[in-house]
């Protein structure tokens, strides 16, 4: 397996969970597209320090590679819970 796209995948999951903390407490839910793609970014960044193979050359590039695995777990959040409307919708009718 490539070990690039798995470290992608960690960064992402954690990022989901680190949200789904930040739903539990009374923080507006705006702030957590934000808080992840912070969270992912600081787990780029150590990334780059202690992964081997990990799939950028210097910090900025491993900063935006968390930036946008971290994003990538409320979009992909975001997806699920549309597509789950969207079939309550059609099951209703």
């Amino acid at each position: 397996m490539n070990t690039q796209i798995v470290y992608v995948a960690v960064i992402t999951i954690i990022s989901y969970l680190v949200a789904q903390a930040v739903k539990a407490t009374p923080l507006e839910n705006k702030w957590i597209p934000v808080i992840c793609g912070i969270c992912g970014a600081i787990m780029g960044y150590i990334g780059l320090k202690v992964m081997p193979g990990f799939p950028a050359n210097d910090p900025l590039t491993a900063i935006a590679v968390g930036v946008v695995s971290g994003l990538a777990a409320t979009g992909s959040h975001e997806i699920a819970k549309q597509l789950s409307v969207k079939d309550n919708a059609d099951n209703q009718q």
